[in-house]
């Protein structure tokens, strides 16, 4: 008996955006629904289903936009809808109103998503090397750039954040091969909490490796996260599995949000980078100098090197490395770029160079 593999939604993205030509709208709430159908009506968007909900036929972007601005935010939460196709519901296509008002503005979706590139920003180390790059996603509708936020949602919204996630880690790695020098490493963003199962959704990751040829220890994985990490354990396991194929991790954001010390403590990463708010404008009086010290410190007493990003003045890249950090990026140093110019590379360097302290806090783990 031949075993097939496991299928994974994180293995290819939609070919076309599913826009439905029919649309149960339906509310909980006994006062949401009388609002609702006496929207629907008066704006003749649809007929009744049943007593308690209504069908949009050919639901048009301009139509439903009308009937979620015509509601108040709170009554708009509480309206969902799901597709009427082949004479019945598809109940388990069941969405917010808002998530399909999403989609239907969002149609060109899979062509911008099977087609992105990357853009890379150099991390210089406070010895003035290059540490590696940051693989930036960056999409475009035509002549219209899309912002990454944007793209994140309209993925959501197709049901395909796993998908972009899992592309955008191929196509980070595949263009950063092909364009940065040889033997670079390369700082790739993904969300852990679209990877439910690591054993399956990063084996195209690791394909992609293995046919781009490049060595795994180049590989950072970085994890991003717009609202919280997933549960420790579940991260734990992502991150470990990355480094079971020799590549390493790192933390994002620390000191904000949901990046706790916690975290840093139990999970070890390689790297953590430092939350732009802690840099951003910091002077020397500024009471964020002794938090930047003190986190700075208890990342290298378990072993992990500091990143300080958004560096964007030469004060805040003295700072920096007065406090010990390991290394810079910002757009100080460069802006992101898809294509490498060595002489801004070899200037970001020297801007390092120039700011190095004559005291520092900094720690070569390395000599010890």
């Amino acid at each position: 008996m031949t075993v097939r593999a496991h299928a994974c939604d994180c293995d290819a993205l939609p070919h076309a955006a599913h826009v439905p030509t029919r649309l149960l709208v339906y509310a909980r709430g006994t006062h949401v629904r009388q609002r609702l159908a006496a929207l629907i009506l008066a704006g003749n968007l649809g007929e009744a289903y049943d007593d308690s909900s209504h069908l949009l036929s050919a639901p048009s972007v301009d139509a439903v936009r009308a009937l979620m601005h015509a509601l108040t935010p709170l009554e708009a939460e509480e309206v969902h809808a799901m597709p009427h196709a082949d004479g019945r519901l598809h109940y388990a296509e069941a969405r917010p109103l808002r998530t399909w008002l999403t989609r239907l503005e969002t149609t060109w979706f899979p062509q911008v998503a099977a087609n992105l590139r990357f853009a890379y920003q150099p991390i210089v180390h406070a010895n003035s090397d290059v540490l590696g790059f940051e693989a930036l996603m960056r999409a475009q509708d035509g002549d219209r750039p899309v912002p990454p936020l944007d793209l994140l949602e309209a993925a959501t919204a197709h049901d395909a954040a796993r998908a972009l996630d899992a592309q955008a880690r191929i196509g980070a790695i595949q263009q950063g091969v092909q364009r940065l020098p040889p033997g670079a490493n390369i700082f790739v963003n993904f969300a852990p909490s679209v990877v439910y199962n690591p054993d399956v959704c990063l084996r195209t990751t690791f394909r992609a490796c293995r046919e781009a040829q490049v060595d795994p220890r180049r590989l950072v994985f970085e994890v991003v996260e717009t609202e919280a990490y997933p549960d420790l354990p579940t991260l734990r396991r992502v991150l470990e599995r990355y480094r079971e194929e020799g590549m390493r991790v790192a933390l994002d954001d620390l000191g904000a949000g949901y990046a706790s010390l916690l975290y840093l403590e139990a999970l070890r990463p390689d790297f953590v980078k430092l939350d732009r708010d802690l840099v951003r404008g910091v002077h020397d009086a500024d009471p964020r100098v002794a938090l930047i010290g003190a986190i700075t410190r208890y990342a290298h007493d378990l072993g992990i090197d500091v990143i300080a990003e958004g560096i964007e003045t030469p004060k805040e890249l003295r700072l920096a490395l007065e406090l010990g950090v390991d290394a810079i990026q910002g757009y100080l140093l460069a802006r992101p770029a898809h294509e490498l110019d060595p002489a801004v590379l070899a200037q970001a360097q020297a801007l390092v160079r120039a700011h190095q302290p004559a005291q520092t806090v900094h720690i070569d783990r390395a000599a010890q």
